[in-house]
């Protein structure tokens, strides 16, 4: 039995992610109701039994109805490219997509953003969507999850025998990686790391090759990550849809004393009710770490401000009241 009958709309299902978003959000039975832009027929061929695939590349047709939203509609990156480079033009898609969203399906319950860079593409569509804060969420998952597999791979055990592994603040090379919190087979990892079987020089080379993920699959594949970032959006989309609670940070609406007018990844619970969030706490590097992450997010925006995408942040109110 599928989740829900409601609508799930995927946004540039023809590209590879898309594509293999469609095919796992049919394989998890999330819903009954699924519309793809350009892989409907192969979907049908593949003998999915009871639901309704529609490709459509009419906007109104496309998100009236809405319930649920995955969009990796962006230019993908490419070798050479950090997922800054492609700002200016993916924010306009962003924006062209928030508006979209508040015209054709205000009643939408979640969306997710995948586009580079989601932080900022995410922030955008919140602004022009006119939805809640926790209504609008962004992967930031395949950062931990990069992590994760990362030490996984040095100590020789499962992933699921690594808990407590997080990062926070940007999807890009300035994140915050937090090794404070991670056990491994139930071993401290700050109990490990300056000893021999784990030198500090290691560590800190795996945290930068972690910031690095995404452009080292480019080098291996010959493109940039499609097969994880699929998985993990369609993850974060069963969890809105009232599945299980998504496992890892996503990226969040944070407005407090201390970050405020972003979108970042922080100590997330994504389900039903949408996102939530708490400020994450480490030892005094990883904070600072995660102060000057915030920091560059500050100057794409405030780039975001001055190239007319969005207006300056005391207007924002005007264009959705819940910011």
């Amino acid at each position: 039995m599928a989740l829900t009958n409601d609508k799930l709309v995927i946004v540039g299902a023809a590209g590879m992610i898309g594509s293999n978003m469609v095919q796992t959000a049919l394989m998890m039975g999330l819903t009954t109701n699924i519309w793809p832009e350009g892989v409907a027929e192969e979907m049908r061929q593949s003998g999915f039994g009871d639901v309704n695939i529609v490709a459509t590349t009419d906007v109104k047709e496309a998100f009236t109805d809405a319930k649920y939203i995955i969009s990796s509609g962006g230019a993908p990156r490419k070798d050479g490219m950090t997922r800054e480079d492609l700002l200016a033009g993916n924010c306009k898609i962003a924006e062209e997509l928030g508006m979209n969203i508040k015209q054709f399906c205000p009643d939408v319950k979640h969306v997710v953003i995948i586009f580079n860079p989601a932080d900022l593409t995410g922030l955008v569509t919140l602004l022009y969507s006119g939805l809640k804060p926790g209504q609008v969420t962004t992967l930031a998952a395949l950062d931990t999850t990069r992590l994760q597999s990362a030490l996984a791979k040095k100590f020789g055990v499962m992933q699921s025998e690594i808990s407590g592994c997080a990062t926070y603040g940007g999807h890009g090379e300035q994140m915050a990686v937090f090794g404070s919190h991670v056990e491994i087979a139930g071993r401290k990892l700050i109990d490990i790391i300056d000893t021999p079987e784990f030198p500090r020089e290691e560590w800190e080379q795996m945290k930068t090759d972690v910031t690095k993920g995404g452009a080292q699959i480019i080098k291996l594949r010959g493109r940039s990550s499609f097969q994880s970032p699929a998985y993990l959006s369609v993850e974060m989309i069963r969890a809105a849809m009232g599945g299980e609670k998504f496992r890892f940070p996503v990226g969040t609406y944070v407005c407090n004393d201390k970050y405020n007018h972003i979108m970042m990844a922080m100590d997330t619970t994504l389900d039903e009710n949408g996102a939530s969030y708490k400020v994450p706490q480490g030892i005094p590097s990883e904070n600072a770490r995660l102060d000057a992450s915030y920091q560059h997010l500050c100057k794409m925006r405030d780039e975001l401000v001055d190239l007319g995408i969005v207006p300056p942040i005391s207007e924002w109110n005007k264009i959705n009241p819940n910011l």
